[in-house]
């Protein structure tokens, strides 16, 4: 029986849950692509992310790093500090040398990123409302069909969907794992400048973790965490009992601190539960099979704790980028194209998979050990995680961001 006809893909597809900058660089790279983005609009929840040296390097190879460094301060450094006490536990300076370079930190709103992103995108490149609903095999390609009806018929197939992946399930990731612990984020916003020096702080203590960083000269990030009891379970549903939690966790913390989260919107008071990927699944799984892989949340989820989520994913980009646009330039001959070029992605995507595993595997290792540290409450632990462990843990972000992606040349 044969196939009804569906518009044909000669180019990449990407389902997505956020709009990626796969389009873009491969684009850079003469290859044309389309995002099947399940929202209805440009989604821009998550207020800001902290961008490290190793997202910049990427954003770099985008081509729009300088726009978004004119939008956003430098941070100087990372300051710690115990809720218990309120006594400065490190200082860490961001003003140091990696093998990559000088070190560059930034929080970064989430909307200016993802604009940023979006304008360098022919028109039609992103598809919005495209839930995909189920993959099917036609040959060299792959069948994707949405929930409008909708099915497309591609090349290749690039998951970009994020913590639910459908595409993760399809390869045959398992669902990802709970810490038993939530995050509430958010933001305020000063009419006069808020005064704050251009440094990340983070306070611990009592089962909780606090973050401050400034975005620029009037508006200030927060996140908080916690591992949620029964009680404070039945809170979750209440935006103003969820804030009036937060504010009594706060303890010894200046006043300056506290008066951002009581400037904070009520509404912003929604808990979300952290999920990772176990980093043992990413030795076995198939993270691309054939013409198809993930990237993102999608492959290596992690705790949030050294904030390399967002700087990952940008670092998939590039690499996930190189890798097609060398498996779709090569020439070959009329009589096997189809055939040719299928096995020359399922190599390339093989070879991103490579690339990118033991990265993924050392970042969700790392976030998930330095976030159990930050957030126990036993008195040995505390005692520890403040006189000994607490400037080493802080100079791991440094660490984990001293990676350059490379470029997009091919050759």
């Amino acid at each position: 029986m044969p196939l009804p006809s569906h518009p044909t893909l000669t180019y990449p597809a990407l389902t997505s849950h956020r709009t990626s900058q796969v389009p873009i660089l491969s684009l850079r790279l003469g290859i044309r692509s389309l995002v099947l983005e399940s929202s209805d609009d440009l989604r821009t929840t998550g207020y800001a992310l902290t961008l490290w040296t190793n997202a910049w390097k990427a954003l770099d190879a985008v081509g729009i790093g300088d726009s978004l460094r004119h939008q956003h301060e430098r941070l100087d450094g990372n300051v710690t500090a115990s809720t218990l006490s309120g006594l400065k536990t490190s200082d860490t300076t961001f003003k140091v040398k990696g093998n990559h370079g000088d070190h560059e930190v930034r929080r970064v709103r989430r909307n200016m990123l993802l604009e940023a992103l979006a304008k360098e995108l022919p028109s039609a490149t992103v598809r919005y409302s495209s839930k995909v609903v189920s993959i099917e095999e036609s040959s060299f390609y792959k069948l994707v069909h949405l929930a409008d009806g909708t099915t497309y018929k591609t090349k290749v197939l690039i998951g970009c969907d994020g913590v639910n992946s459908g595409v993760a399930r399809w390869l045959g990731f398992k669902k990802l794992a709970s810490t038993g612990r939530f995050s509430i984020r958010g933001f305020a916003d000063f009419k006069d400048s808020h005064g704050f020096e251009p440094k990340s702080m983070q306070f611990f203590g009592n089962g909780v973790r606090f973050g401050f960083v400034p975005c620029d000269d009037n508006t200030v990030y927060w996140f908080f965490t916690s591992t949620p009891s029964n009680q404070e379970k039945e809170r979750e549903h209440s935006p103003a009992k969820m804030k009036h939690f937060v504010l009594s966790k706060l303890g010894k913390v200046p006043d300056q601190i506290r008066a951002v989260i009581e400037k904070t919107e009520q509404d912003s008071f929604i808990p979300y539960p952290i999920r990772y990927r176990y980093p043992w699944e990413l030795l076995w799984a198939n993270k691309s099979k054939g013409n198809v892989c993930v990237a993102g949340d999608a492959l290596h989820a992690m705790t949030p704790e050294i904030g390399q989520g967002g700087c990952a994913s940008l670092e998939d980009g590039v690499v996930l980028a190189r890798c097609i646009a060398k498996a779709l330039s090569e020439k070959t001959s009329k009589e096997s194209k189809e055939k040719d070029e299928y096995k020359r992605i399922e190599m390339g995507l093989k070879k991103y998979a490579k690339e990118r595993k033991w990265r993924s595997i050392k970042l969700i290792c790392t976030a998930y050990i330095v976030g159990f540290i930050q957030q126990s409450d036993g008195k040995i632990m505390t005692f520890f995680r403040d006189k000994v462990l607490s400037a080493f843990l802080a100079g791991l972000q440094l660490k984990m961001a001293d990676f350059d992606c490379g470029k997009l040349s091919i050759s």
